[in-house]
């Protein structure tokens, strides 16, 4: 299986709606060709950002072969493919044409709240049937249980060919630390917050799968490249210039902060299916006055 490159900046693309809530195919045709032009490294398709649990599964293959056929092969592809119920994410696998896309990021079991041997158990199982290599999701905040380092590390040593690299949104700096240093040599550590990519860098992370990159992503990776070429003043002036607006997209929920965003540049409509919701109106008028500054 040919290694897969998803070092600098990954986007995990919206799904714009229009205001009758069907999705706006127009849109998503636009924002795909902002991110190319703009030199984003990867596009991360039905993640978490896309509200990929508000679509249908006629729609959600709809975006997976719509982004496909739009990009053709321009940048790699990442498909969200994941869930709490391990045989029917395998089915799921069994039954979904990959073709288009170089791997999938699979997120750790929610709800269910599975022990370590569970979450082992069950990236074993997607590791044996998936056609493609697989992003590890560890995102504690949304499934309720944290993926810890050893587990991480296991998988990583166990499935060297399979598991190529982790998504790693705990927000603990010291798990994230001892993963990227006891980790295989080509095992990838890709920062799942905008906020704290850059520190990451610094630690040995190869990325981030961005939200903000939604809307600046000529800017954003231009801070992930120079991080990762060792030019930290450089880089550090962009992250800073950001600073503020990364809290501002997520104090309302994502992706209703970063919709809000691509909304006042004039890309979407502000829509989101329920039960998300836009945006209050302060967070927008604030988000617009930031938006105005930079």
């Amino acid at each position: 299986m040919a290694r897969v490159n998803l070092k600098g900046m990954g986007v995990a693309l919206i799904t714009p709606f229009k205001e009758d809530k069907t999705i706006d195919f127009q849109a998503l045709a636009r924002l795909v060709e902002h991110q190319i032009r703009s030199g984003i490294d990867f596009i991360v398709v039905l993640g978490t950002t896309a509200e990929t649990p508000t679509l249908t599964a006629d729609e959600r293959r709809q975006v997976r072969d719509f982004v496909a056929q739009r990009v053709n092969g321009r940048v790699p592809l990442v498909l969200g493919l994941g869930g709490n119920n391990t045989m029917g994410v395998v089915e799921e696998l069994r039954l979904t044409d990959l073709s288009a896309y170089s791997a999938i990021l699979s997120v750790v079991p929610y709800y269910n709240k599975p022990s370590q041997e569970g979450i082992y158990q069950h990236y074993a199982a997607i590791a044996q049937a998936s056609p493609v290599p697989i992003v590890l999701y560890n995102v504690p905040g949304r499934t309720g249980v944290n993926m810890t380092a050893e587990t991480t590390l296991r998988l990583a040593f166990d499935f060297p060919d399979k598991i190529i690299a982790v998504k790693e949104a705990s927000g603990n700096f010291t798990q994230i630390d001892d993963i990227i240093k006891r980790k295989p040599v080509d095992f990838m550590v890709i920062s799942g917050d905008d906020g704290i990519t850059f520190p990451l860098i610094t630690l040995g992370a190869v990325g981030v799968i961005s939200v903000i990159g939604n809307a600046f992503p000529k800017e954003f990776s231009r801070m992930v490249r120079l991080a990762l070429e060792g030019d930290f003043a450089n880089a550090l002036l962009i992250h800073h210039k950001f600073t503020e607006l990364f809290s501002l997209l997520f104090v309302d929920g994502n992706p209703a902060g970063v919709k809000c965003l691509l909304h006042a540049m004039g890309y979407i409509e502000n829509e989101l299916r329920l039960p998300l919701v836009p945006t209050r109106i302060t967070t927008y008028d604030k988000i617009r006055n930031v938006l105005e500054r930079l």
